[in-house]
């Protein structure tokens, strides 16, 4: 039995040796809360793609989405489009409210929509001023990240290289965290002959419509996957919407568990996922063939 740790973003600097060790550390926590433990001869292998999106990153230069100044300071109409899309959809479904809007703009009467660049950088500052701690994993460098990943090609390439060279076809359980969500569901989409017991995401922004609206159509569960769980703290800044027929509607549907109390400082933390003992008991029980 494998276990498929894919990490997110921020984890320049680190190594798949230690991208395991913090996972594995959180999850005996988890499973030890959950009254379950790994079973024996478990193999663990932690794609490591750190490094080459910090490159990639760098290549295209693009500011996180809650520092670009003005439209044009996108640098990429594309992107300025992209994050328009993701304030309106904020904006729309009240994930952030007027007042909290109004709070980020200068005072005085302003257009409120994505007209309007000025409200559309209110929106996104907006949702990070609801949790404190989020000044390595704010929406806006999150967007950023995700956004040059699902549309550049020679990115999406590298990163997916990285991670589907640990696919073996072997009975695995796949675990995707924040950006890491997102290029397992493109690896395993890409590849098939796969036994995913079970693809467990947590902190996903796969629910993000300007996200998912940039990845292969039609959405479909990968081939080989045979169950899909995601688990989501709803005061994470990232995990914005659950992966529900609304915001991700594949079949068989996945199931979500909105329950996770992620005690980290940004509510968006590994470690806040995998010591939750839903998790920690989902993941258990798909690696005993359950």
């Amino acid at each position: 039995m494998r276990l498929l740790l894919i990490h997110g973003r921020a984890q320049e600097g680190k190594s798949s040796e230690i991208i395991e060790d913090e996972w594995m550390n959180a999850l005996r926590r988890g499973f030890s809360g959950a009254g379950v433990s790994a079973p024996a001869g478990l193999r663990i292998d932690a794609p490591f793609y750190g490094d080459e999106l910090m490159k990639q990153l760098a290549r295209h230069d693009l500011p996180p989405a809650d520092d670009v100044a003005t439209r044009g300071g996108a640098g990429d109409g594309d992107y300025a489009a992209f994050l328009e899309d993701v304030a309106v959809q904020l904006s729309g479904d009240d994930k952030v409210t007027d007042r909290e809007i109004e709070n980020e703009m200068a005072p005085g009467p302003q257009e409120r929509g994505p007209q309007n660049w000025e409200w559309v950088q209110a929106v996104i500052r907006a949702v990070d001023r609801r949790v404190p701690g989020v000044s390595n994993y704010s929406i806006g460098k999150v967007l950023r990240d995700v956004f040059v990943y699902v549309n550049d090609s020679r990115t999406r390439r590298e990163i997916n290289r990285i991670v589907a060279a640990k696919l073996t076809g072997e009975p695995t359980v796949v675990v995707g965290h924040s950006l890491g969500s997102v290029v397992a569901y493109e690896v395993l989409r890409e590849h098939a002959g796969n036994s995913v017991l079970r693809l467990i995401t947590v902190g996903s922004p796969l629910g993000i419509r300007a996200i998912r609206n940039q990845l292969r159509t039609p959405l479909t569960m990968p081939a080989g996957v045979k169950d899909w769980y995601n688990a989501y703290d709803d005061r994470d800044v990232v995990a914005l919407y659950p992966l529900t027929a609304e915001n991700f509607g594949i079949k068989p549907p996945v199931r979500n568990y909105p329950f996770v109390n992620n005690h980290t400082d940004n509510r968006h933390g590994i470690g806040g996922y995998l010591d939750d003992a839903d998790v920690a008991g989902q993941i258990a029980a798909a690696l005993a063939g359950r």
